[in-house]
């Protein structure tokens, strides 16, 4: 039997930053050593990153360049600096940049209808920046293909084709997206603790944004009405919010509307800033009494066996862990068909809001400090018992990272102890010592949204 069940818990206020940390200049020329040395470990003479608006990680890791309106392009050869290349609106604004490159004008980047009067060949350009004839090419968009069993297709690119025909002028070219996004040894799936500061900063306004719209959203008002309380402000954004209630919210990922929301309604909320994401669900109602009676027993039978799986891998994860054993700490307890498990319970997580997951039946990859780790697990049931869901962020790190962390980042190092304790004295959750929960919610689910002082625990 489940030891989880509802409580009257009070979430602590952990707080809001009072500074936004920042990536140095430093930092890029560090990653690009570590770049580096990993090129001549696989034996590329060259790397290019192509990015876009979407796809921002990867090139904004190499050169602090968020694409805006347009794609780009970075080119990596040995012994030459970065050479970038931007349109006619990114280019000026590359120079908000903190990374170390040569900035480089290709108006073929830039939207239609735009000036192209400056126009050189992109052949040109790639000489220019390094290439030459008989290279060993390793081309980074945002993803590759791969089987089941985890073979990696090198051959698969996602790029522009026109952009992998230039490069063929100069080489063989190859995917060289795992470089940034393996698992267990991609790139960015360590961070330096500057980086896992700034999302700490993320995660922190996130959920505070999804806590205060729990407890602001009630019926009758539109679902546009209820977002406002998420506080969006302009810093960049992750993903779309999805919110909505009713029947479409069993999809989970469709933006709000000015459909009412209405008592009894299944209820979801996803807000992702970049380098978090949070996410709840559950029924506009004050107690099981009030849903319809097929249902409930929704706590019993689907809340509370996820809240367990839920514990269970904040307790199993940890620095040497095996996505494969997070994985049956999960799935031990939700792997009957009614959970409706399909995704990986957990992945790693970025300035993209899914970088590459670990997690797996059987996978022998380790999680390692440096990590940022989304805690992912979604029962979509397909049933009138919609869903639970728990979307919150961690960090791994050792003790001289942790260190480090406690030295430069003491604001948010209060809100992370704070929230640990909170999390093992209050849901009965206890993590190793490595764990560093960022989210303000830190494992909270209220089942019962007209009732948010209803919480889950198994303390």
């Amino acid at each position: 039997m489940s030891k989880a069940r509802t409580e009257r818990i009070e979430l602590p206020d952990f707080g809001a930053p009072a500074h936004e940390p920042s990536l140095p200049t430093g930092l890029y020329e560090k990653r690009l050593a570590r770049l580096l040395s990993r090129m001549q470990e696989e034996r590329l003479d060259a790397v290019v990153v192509f990015g876009d608006r979407e796809h921002v990680a990867n090139i904004s890791w190499l050169t602090g360049y968020d694409p805006r309106f347009e794609e780009a392009i970075a080119v990596v050869v040995p012994g030459r600096r970065v050479t970038l290349m931007a349109g006619n609106e990114g280019f000026p604004y590359a120079e908000c940049a903190k990374g170390v490159f040569d900035r480089v004008l290709w108006q073929p980047l830039s939207l239609m209808g735009q000036p192209r009067n400056r126009y050189r060949a992109l052949s040109t350009l790639l000489s220019e920046a390094g290439l030459t004839g008989a290279m060993r090419i390793g081309l980074a968009g945002w993803k590759g293909f791969e089987s089941e069993d985890g073979v990696f297709d090198p051959h698969w690119i996602e790029a522009p084709h026109y952009l992998v025909k230039a490069l063929e002028e100069f080489g063989a070219v190859s995917n060289a997206a795992l470089l940034f996004m393996h698992p267990e040894n991609g790139l960015r799936s360590i961070n330096e603790v500057e980086q896992l500061a700034c999302f700490e900063y993320a995660a922190t306004r996130t959920s505070r944004g999804i806590r205060q719209f729990i407890h602001t959203a009630r019926p009758g008002m539109t679902e546009y009405e209820a977002v406002r309380s998420l506080d969006l402000d302009g810093f960049p954004q992750s993903v779309h919010v999805n919110m909505c209630a009713g029947p479409r919210a069993k999809y989970g990922l469709p933006s709000p509307s000015m459909r009412k929301i209405e008592k009894g309604d299944p209820i979801v909320i996803g807000f992702g800033l970049m380098g978090a994401l949070n996410c709840r669900a559950g029924f506009m109602v004050a107690s099981d009494a009030e849903l319809p009676a097929a249902i409930q027993d929704y706590v019993p039978k689907l809340v509370a066996p996820y809240f367990e799986a839920a514990a269970a891998w904040y307790e199993t994860i940890g620095i040497g862990v095996e996505g494969g054993t997070l994985y049956e700490a999960v799935m031990s307890r939700l792997g009957d068909p009614f959970f409706g498990i399909g995704l990986n319970p957990g992945h790693l997580i970025h300035l993209d809001e899914w970088v590459h997951s670990p997690v797996k039946k059987n996978s022998r990859q380790r999680f390692a400090s440096g990590m940022a780790v989304q805690c992912d697990i979604i029962p979509a049931t397909g049933t009138d018992y919609f869903m639970s869901n728990i979307e919150d962020g961690i960090a791994l790190a050792d003790e001289p990272l942790r260190k480090a962390f406690a030295t430069q980042y003491r604001e948010a190092w209060t809100r992370i102890m704070a929230r640990r304790a909170f999390m093992e004295t209050k849901l009965g959750i206890r993590l190793k010592p490595e764990v560093l929960p960022f989210s303000n919610m830190a494992a909270w689910l209220p089942p019962f949204w007209m009732a948010p002082d209803l919480a889950m625990t198994k303390a």
